[in-house]
């Protein structure tokens, strides 16, 4: 393939994935800011982990019938409001920082745009990313996850110093409306496609068929849906686990303020690492491997940290987890995009986030409250062992020979 031909082939997932890197670095930046706004208004640590509860209501609210709205709309179109909403609705928030249920409100609101824009914007790669690409799409875009995971809080501090929190909301603000100007420059993938599904009003009736749809296909793709629920239900545990990771780290291991940000800095190093290996070997990276090795390679990272009682041992711990995490999570998605239909993967997902949003609540409620009536410890360390059983499972079923087809890079 000459030049011309690779340029013309990367032309427009280029382009899409400039606006996911700037969008995630705005994103870290909004969240970082709205933390120390919150923390500095309220002086609560309880007011602070509202804000992590919000997401997963926000979740709750918009994907029961968010599918049906994806599924029938322009997805091209729905992304730029979506990111024209979540800026708007930022720049609201310059304006609100000295009212704490207002700043929850407009949160409340900016998830539920960013819970519809999620599955829209998979929907939208789906179409636009050739089955051969996507591997190597969703390893690129891996390495700018890992990228804004450490640009993100460098700017957000540079910010701090130079500036009060307001101007780091405005960044955010700004940042979505880039993703919009972006996303205007894309093709328009349905152009001409979609179908009456597309006039249908949202009413009870229709989101009942759609729900419909997603059993039936999950009865009749059992292996893929399998896959699917394994590994969303290892994401459920991770996120269980890494809420009680500060308090893991300070009254388990003893570590000191400097040394808990310092274990940051290898989680940061270790994405950025395996985002970059990913990146550069993915073409010679089996999916089944990525998807079922790598899983269990983050699980392994947790039952390290989980049995550390000292910063080395946290380190490699953090170090490895955060390393393979690179690898799982192109494999999942990569496989995602490749076994669900383009038609019905706005549904599927929604449905599915759906269930793992009430997961995660309930799961992290359940963590918080062994940690205060038995130890940080015992939950930590149990949490670990079944997110390595789930993964063990997922590596097992992913290398079935039997099952290679679901794993072709060409259908």
């Amino acid at each position: 393939m000459n030049f011309r031909k690779i340029v013309d082939y990367w032309k427009y997932p280029s382009i899409l994935l400039c606006g996911i890197g700037v969008s995630n670095i705005g994103t870290w930046i909004y969240f970082l800011t709205l933390n120390v706004i919150v923390f500095n208004m309220t002086g609560s640590p309880l007011a602070v982990s509202a804000l992590y509860i919000i997401r997963p209501l926000a979740t709750l609210f918009t994907n029961l019938w968010g599918g049906s709205v994806i599924d029938r709309a322009n997805k091209k179109h729905l992304m730029v409001w979506l990111d024209m909403i979540q800026g708007m609705l930022i720049t609201c928030l310059i304006f609100s920082t000295d009212t704490l249920w207002l700043i929850y409100l407009l949160v409340f609101f900016i998830n539920i745009a960013s819970s519809l824009y999620n599955p829209t914007s998979v929907s939208y790669i789906t179409r636009l990313i050739p089955r051969e690409q996507r591997q190597r799409f969703n390893s690129l875009r891996s390495l700018l996850d890992s990228g804004a995971f450490l640009l993100g809080p460098a700017i957000t501090g540079v910010l701090f110093l130079v500036g009060t929190p307001v101007y780091a909301i405005l960044i955010n603000a700004l940042s979505f409306y880039f993703s919009a100007f972006v996303t205007l420059l894309m093709p328009n993938v349905e152009k001409g496609i979609l179908n009456n599904r597309a006039t249908q009003n949202i009413s009870l009736i229709v989101i009942k068929e759609d729900l419909k749809v997603v059993f039936q296909f999950s009865r009749s793709y059992l292996y893929v849906m399998t896959v699917y629920f394994l590994f969303s239900a290892f994401v459920v545990m991770q996120t269980a686990v890494d809420s009680l990771e500060v308090a893991f780290s300070k009254e388990v291991i003893s570590l000191s303020d400097d040394e808990y940000g310092f274990l940051v800095s290898i989680a940061g190093a270790g994405i950025l690492m395996g985002s970059l290996i990913n990146a550069i070997y993915t073409k010679k990276l089996a999916l089944s491997f990525i998807i079922g090795l790598g899983s269990v390679m983050v699980s392994a990272g947790y039952i390290i940290f989980a049995f550390s009682n000292n910063f080395i041992i946290a380190s490699i711990g953090v170090f490895v987890l955060a390393f393979s995490l690179a690898f799982a999570n192109t494999g999942f998605y990569t496989f995602y995009q490749n076994n669900i239909p383009v038609e019905v993967i706005g549904r599927i997902g929604s449905l599915y986030g759906f269930l793992e949003a009430l997961l995660v609540i309930i799961v992290t409620s359940i963590f918080a409250v062994g940690a205060e009536l038995l130890s940080i410890k015992l939950v930590v360390v149990s949490g670990a062992i079944f997110m390595l059983f789930l993964t063990g499972v997922l590596l097992f079923i992913s290398l079935r020979p039997s099952k290679k087809q679901y794993y072709k890079a060409v259908s």
